[in-house]
């Protein structure tokens, strides 16, 4: 297995709020731990909630000592949740700040997969699926019919999640496991590159780029020529 990261502000945005972590080793008991965040919130929360909650997720798992990797992964985000909560309620200038979190171990052959927010998760075999599902306004709309996908992608509303990490005491992360196989690509992002490109055009990025830095490297080069509005989240494992 090989991964690559990269993090890039943009064009239009004066801090970089996206944060990420891509290990290929062990982390406590998980093989390996791949996370992409995209804080929310004033000048600086969001930048410090998508960091915060990166670092203290990986000391969770860490210092735990769950067998399951979906039971240690869920463990670490209560914990990651409530201590970012605690920290908004004590300090003003922090107030309302959250985060998407996307979160993936690969066991053997197996991906165990947490998602909160609108930062993605696909896999690319012969095809590119999403895995994930967005916590959005705009998916919501979608699943009800009041808009087509094309409609959801320039909706003023876009932006808006409806769950993120640390904005409730009440936590509902989604969780999923998938197969994967030799030669399989995982990308994980946030929507600071899915605003900016088409599926369509992100698969065919990967698949012509098998240096996965490069891939990377072209992924986040198109978004900002496309306006690159967002801060971008990119890493790509290859199994």
């Amino acid at each position: 297995m090989k991964a690559f990261s990269l993090t890039d502000i943009g064009e239009k945005r004066q801090i970089n709020q996206d944060y990420v972590f891509c290990s290929e080793t062990a982390i406590g008991k998980l093989p390996n731990l791949f996370v992409v965040a995209d804080g929310m919130g004033g000048h600086n929360a969001g930048d410090y909630a998508s960091r915060f909650c990166v670092e203290f997720f990986k000391q969770q798992i860490e210092e735990s000592n769950l067998e399951l990797p979906v039971s240690s992964i869920e463990a670490a985000l209560k914990e990651t949740n409530a201590s970012l909560k605690s920290i908004a309620d004590e300090q003003a200038e922090l107030e309302g700040m959250g985060t998407t979190f996307v979160v993936a171990t690969i066991l053997d052959k197996e991906m165990y997969v947490a998602n909160i927010g609108d930062s993605r998760l696909y896999v690319i075999s012969q095809e590119m699926k999403q895995i994930t599902e967005d916590h959005s306004l705009v998916e919501a709309m979608v699943k009800t019919g009041e808009l087509d996908r094309e409609q959801a992608r320039v909706h003023p509303s876009k932006n808006v999640i409806t769950r993120a990490l640390g904005t409730n005491e009440y936590l509902e992360p989604d969780f999923f496991e998938v197969s994967l196989e030799v030669g399989d690509v995982v990308l994980m992002c946030s929507d600071g590159l899915t605003n900016m490109l088409e599926d369509e055009a992100i698969e065919r990025i990967i698949k012509e780029n098998d240096n996965l830095e490069s891939a990377a490297q072209t992924l986040v080069d198109c978004a900002n020529k496309n306006g690159g509005k967002d801060n971008i989240a990119v890493i790509i494992i290859k199994v």
